[in-house]
């Protein structure tokens, strides 16, 4: 597949904005989950959460950038591959302290920088070996890659209330909740572009789901986490509440604007006959 032409339409943030805003945020919602540990709680578990929105929110602005280059169909297949990326990435980067005796708080930042290296391997091979020539392929699969990462990392802990993988191992991959984050923090990446893309998209528009989406996912994680043996059913229901009260707040938002710009559509009755156009 090769596609040279097309481009992103420009939005109200631009793409170094929106990666400050993903990568710190992703990042400091997970670390902010360290106040259980420290105030011996779980009931700040719902930050992680936050931070796989704020996260959620860049992979969905470098998939809309990138798949602008008509990759309309393509759309499905990249938001995939950034929770593939991101699932070896951080299951390697969590795991590597336990294994080598580092500091557990560097588990994040480790899976962070190997799904980048992830990220530009598939994008350099993208576009040297398969020749799609999108002239932002490789930056955009190193932001997707990291983005995924800190969406699997975000709802993970959200789940276990820890980002350890001592804790994430029982209560997220061996209870199977694992592809519930799989699959719900791709779809949050994934589905923006693909439910707005078009002619008219927008990036506030694209974004608004991307936020209800990652909020969805998020409601999700928190009810998981009820059948987590660690976890108290007030830091569960916490989480759950607050995905659906950003859901619902961003839902609205997000239908706003597309009452915005949605056209009016007149009728103008039936095609002339050939009697009428002589």
């Amino acid at each position: 597949m090769s596609t040279a032409a097309g481009g992103p339409v420009k939005g109200l943030l631009n793409p170094n904005q929106v990666i400050i805003l993903g990568a710190v945020g992703g990042l400091a919602g997970i670390y902010l989950t360290m106040l259980n540990q420290a105030m011996d709680t779980t009931v700040f578990s719902f930050l992680g959460g936050i931070g796989a929105i704020f996260a959620a929110v860049w992979g969905a602005d470098a998939v809309r950038r990138v798949c602008s280059y008509g990759l309309g169909t393509g759309v499905p297949s990249i938001g995939m591959l950034a929770l593939g990326m991101g699932i070896v990435a951080s299951m390697f980067g969590l795991t590597l302290p336990e294994v080598a005796g580092i500091p557990v708080v560097a588990g994040p930042i480790i899976a962070f920088i190997v799904a980048a290296i992830i990220g530009l391997v598939i994008g350099v091979m993208s576009n040297k070996i398969l020749k799609m020539n999108i002239p932002i392929m490789e930056k955009s699969m190193v932001e997707i890659a990291g983005a995924g990462a800190l969406v699997m990392i975000g709802l993970s802990t959200a789940i276990a209330g820890s980002f350890n993988i001592i804790d994430i191992m029982p209560a997220v991959v061996e209870t199977g909740f694992i592809a519930l984050v799989f699959i719900g923090g791709a779809m949050a990446i994934l589905h923006p572009f693909n439910a707005c893309l078009g002619p008219d998209e927008k990036q506030d528009r694209t974004l608004m789901v991307a936020v209800e989406k990652g909020a969805l996912i998020m409601a999700v994680a928190g009810f998981a986490s009820l059948a987590v043996e660690s976890m108290d059913g007030i830091s569960g229901a916490l989480t759950t509440i607050v995905g659906l009260v950003i859901w619902v707040v961003y839902f609205k938002k997000f239908m706003k604007l597309t009452h915005r710009d949605a056209h009016l559509i007149t009728g103008t009755g039936l095609l002339p006959t050939a009697e009428e156009l002589e």
